[in-house]
């Protein structure tokens, strides 16, 4: 009896280990994953990780970012930023080769900004029209504020125009392709008398772009609020885009 129970155990031994092996090779060649409490465990491990190098990164480009700001880029060290964001010279060089690397980073973080803001203006639920004159004036004193905050930067981003222009290529191309759908709309439902929306859509993206260092500098409207200024501005661009009158 007891031989029989041993070679019953056995027996069921055998039948499982080859059960799972038969299992196994069967899900590989289903292209099917077992599901097990372990893979949910690593999939959110990995998801925390990610989030963490994420949010010390942005740590990083903000500490760098006040620096800058106080301080200036020239006067600025890869080590200041690494003492002040208190994460190490070792973490930093992880994430950045270079300071202007990190410059380039609190660039693109800033644009991201405006970036974000401009999005939420073309979601809105407004006429194509208004939608216009709306992201102009977003564009403008988000641009003005990202300056103006930025204290002893502002003058590293206007000498150091191209290192900007380098970082700004893909703001400045989504920023045409939200005109763009801005005016197809506009056309379609008869507002705007436009033949070549790409056209015009580049070409009010780098009118926009020109205004800017006046409009920073308040030498644009001298005097106006954009209360009062907003009409003059929509006459004048409605104007040209065949929208006869203001609502």
């Amino acid at each position: 009896m007891a031989g029989d129970l041993s070679f019953f155990g056995y027996f069921l031994f055998c039948f499982a280990y080859n059960f799972g092996c038969f299992f196994r090779i069967y899900l590989v060649f289903s292209n099917k994953r077992p599901i097990f409490a372990h893979t949910n465990i690593n999939v959110q491990n990995q998801e925390v990780w990610i989030m963490s190098i994420s949010k010390t990164r942005q740590v990083l480009v903000d500490v760098a970012r006040q620096l800058f700001a106080k301080n200036g880029f020239e006067n600025t060290t890869m080590n200041d930023i690494a003492l002040l964001s208190k994460k190490g010279r070792r973490t930093l060089y992880t994430y950045f080769k270079s300071k202007e690397d990190v410059y380039y980073a609190v660039i693109e973080s800033e644009l991201e900004r405006l970036s974000d803001k401009m999005d939420e203006v073309a979601a809105r639920k407004i006429s194509p029209q208004d939608k216009v004159i709306e992201l102009i004036y977003t564009h403008l004193n988000m641009i003005k504020e990202t300056v103006m905050r930025n204290g002893n930067l502002r003058a590293a981003f206007f000498r150091n125009i191209w290192m900007v222009e380098k970082v700004r290529k893909n703001f400045d191309e989504d920023e045409i392709e939200l005109f763009r759908k801005v005016y197809t709309e506009g056309k379609e439902d008869g507002e705007f008398d436009i033949d070549n929306v790409e056209l015009v859509a580049d070409i009010t993206h780098y009118c926009i772009k020109g205004l800017e260092v006046p409009y920073i500098y308040g030498r644009l409207g001298h005097g106006m609020t954009p209360e009062t200024s907003k009409p003059l501005v929509a006459k004048f661009v409605y104007g040209a885009l065949g929208k006869n009158g203001i609502k």
